[in-house]
């Protein structure tokens, strides 16, 4: 066989893994498929997920059942306002040998973990949350002067109530460029609700089953980056970036008027792994630019921010990202 044909072997392999994940984390997370592939999106990337939604509608439930299917070493971290780096980190402490002798040990907290729930990050305070920066970019952290690499695959999936801000701290916003996506978890419709209902309200509850293992996660990570991506795509990924910019002076009126800084190259590189992620999971061998359209919101949103009059008419980001990436499809298609 030829590297292509190996190739497309490997990611039809892949696809039909996905599928069977898919299917055993929805045994316990019923519905919300977008937020199950937007989820599985961050794993295949090897990045980060910021989980926003209300309480209740089974952000914790799904971490942990991901923790299960995808083979990972899971760890939760409920944050607050008097969490210290060091319950996040680990901290060495001072052990008396039977000879009398003294040494440090070191104890590692819940951060040394394959899959990481940070629950309500944003209650905890600046501190806190800094200490998550560094093993969110360079999978490692550093206690006491000496580096110490965290678990191999390493993911942060943290949730956020997007409505009680009452004693909360926002994310600054390099620790939310760290995020590949921001996955937006919504009321379920009455159907999925009432099987839900039915599901998780009686004697036996449906148990998730593991369909991949770390180094099964790793290489699907490697193979996601082997898939090819079209020169269209390529171009409109650049441009959507750039046109949320509103120093560019290629930027729609509207862009200049109602943005107060937009995303830098780490959204474009978000947006390649990503729309490979979506044509993944959907049994496709390479992406579209329906791919890039339908990701607009999930990277974007939380790489950019209107400024104080957009926001004081009202004015939603969405709602811009969306209809913006419409139009700039549009005209490229028709061009």
């Amino acid at each position: 066989m030829t590297d292509a044909e190996d190739l497309v072997a490997d990611i039809e392999a892949l696809g039909g893994k996905l599928a069977a994940a898919k299917a055993s984390i929805t045994k316990r997370f019923i519905g919300q498929e977008r937020v199950v592939d937007l989820t599985l999106t961050a794993l295949l990337c090897g990045g980060h997920g910021l989980l926003i939604g209300l309480p209740g509608l089974g952000k914790t439930r799904l971490v942990e059942t991901l923790s299960t299917v995808m083979g990972l070493d899971g760890s939760r971290i409920q944050f607050t306002p008097d969490l210290m780096p060091a319950d996040i980190l680990g901290s060495e402490v001072l052990d008396t040998a039977e000879d009398g002798t003294r040494a440090f040990r070191f104890v590692p907290g819940p951060v040394f973990c394959q899959l990481l729930m940070a629950d309500e990050i944003n209650r905890a305070s600046p501190r806190t949350q800094s200490a998550l920066l560094q093993a969110m970019q360079e999978k490692t952290v550093t206690v006491a002067g000496q580096d110490r690499p965290l678990g191999t695959p390493f993911h942060v999936l943290a949730t956020q109530n997007p409505i009680e801000q009452e004693g909360t701290y926002p994310l600054p916003e390099a620790q939310l460029d760290r995020f590949l996506v921001q996955i937006d978890v919504e009321y379920p419709d009455r159907a999925t609700e009432r099987d839900i209902l039915l599901a998780t309200t009686g004697t036996v509850d449906e148990q998730a089953t593991a369909v991949f293992s770390g180094g099964e996660l790793l290489a699907a990570q490697t193979l996601l980056r082997r898939m090819p991506v079209g020169d269209s795509v390529v171009e409109l990924i650049l441009d959507l970036v750039r046109t949320f910019r509103p120093g560019e002076p290629d930027a729609p009126a509207i862009v200049r008027e109602t943005v107060a800084w937009g995303p830098g190259p780490r959204a474009a590189q978000a947006f390649m792994l990503a729309v490979r992620a979506r044509a993944l999971l959907q049994g496709r061998l390479a992406p579209s630019a329906e791919d890039v359209i339908d990701m607009a919101r999930p990277v974007l949103t939380h790489r950019m921010a209107l400024n104080f009059a957009a926001r004081a008419r009202g004015d939603s980001l969405s709602d811009l990202i969306t209809e913006t990436a419409a139009n700039l499809s549009s005209r490229e298609a028709a061009a």
